[in-house]
């Protein structure tokens, strides 16, 4: 993919690794425009140059707004990020975390293909383009605490494999950006480890740089996950990874 000359939406990228990749493909060339539900942010990424348009992904309405905004704004957009993501924790033994599935499965999973659905016709159109969904490295190896999150996250990898097939022979192809914990705002406290956010996003934009682009960008600090059942590491980890319920209220014990 040349990096140079797109013009991309990042949907969902007002903070954190969607922010991030704004500049980045900014600083490389392209037009970049960023859709998000934070005012503020949008303001502020207004004054440093991105184009900016107010979306909610949980609102249909609002997603055919946006569409619409931008492609007035945009006709050559041939790149479209969805980001759009809520991360939270539950208690299964609590019934009352529905709510947060409920939530979660509505931005992540739901949003995503609210926003593909509304680009697809014209990118399909113009017989060029690119998708690019971003799941998370919990998708391929589960973080209990936080079920909800990496099921949706599974979901939309599927999703991606799928829309992938069913777009083959249009000129539109279909990128998983695939992350491993970042450290963005809130991620370095909860995981020391974190990949630091300036690394993470030169090893994408590498990966995204490559010809022909991968269906899969793997940064190598997520390899662990994507492949740990065929490594044999799969039921290790998960348990290791279990340890971190001791994070959900009342657990401790």
């Amino acid at each position: 993919m040349d990096v140079s000359n797109r013009t991309v939406l990042i949907v969902g990228g007002t903070s954190g690794i969607g922010r991030e990749l704004a500049r980045r493909f900014a600083e490389a060339g392209s037009t970049v425009v960023v859709g998000g539900r934070n005012r503020q942010a949008l303001s502020e990424l207004a004054g440093e140059g991105f184009g900016t348009v107010a979306v909610d992904v949980t609102d249909a309405a609002s997603v055919a707004s946006a569409r619409d905004d931008v492609l007035a704004g945009y006709p050559a957009l041939d790149t479209v990020v969805t980001m759009s993501g809520v991360m939270i924790m539950e208690d299964l033994r609590d019934p009352a975390h529905f709510a947060t599935a409920e939530k979660t499965i509505d931005t992540n999973l739901l949003g995503t293909i609210r926003v593909i659905d509304a680009f697809t016709p014209h990118l399909v159109g113009r017989g060029a383009g690119t998708f690019i969904t971003v799941t998370s490295g919990i998708a391929f190896l589960p973080f209990p605490p936080m079920p909800s999150y990496g099921a949706s996250k599974a979901a939309v990898h599927a999703y991606s494999e799928a829309l992938r097939a069913q777009l083959a022979g249009t000129g539109v192809g279909v990128v998983e950006l695939v992350p491993p914990a970042v450290a963005t705002a809130g991620q370095e406290k909860v995981n020391p480890r974190a990949l630091p956010l300036d690394d993470f996003a030169t090893e994408v934009m590498q990966l995204l740089s490559q010809e022909p682009t991968p269906d899969e960008i793997l940064v190598e600090g997520v390899r662990g996950h994507r492949w740990a059942e065929r490594d044999g590491t799969y039921d290790e980890l998960v348990a290791q990874r279990a340890q971190a319920l001791a994070l959900l209220p009342g657990r401790s014990g």
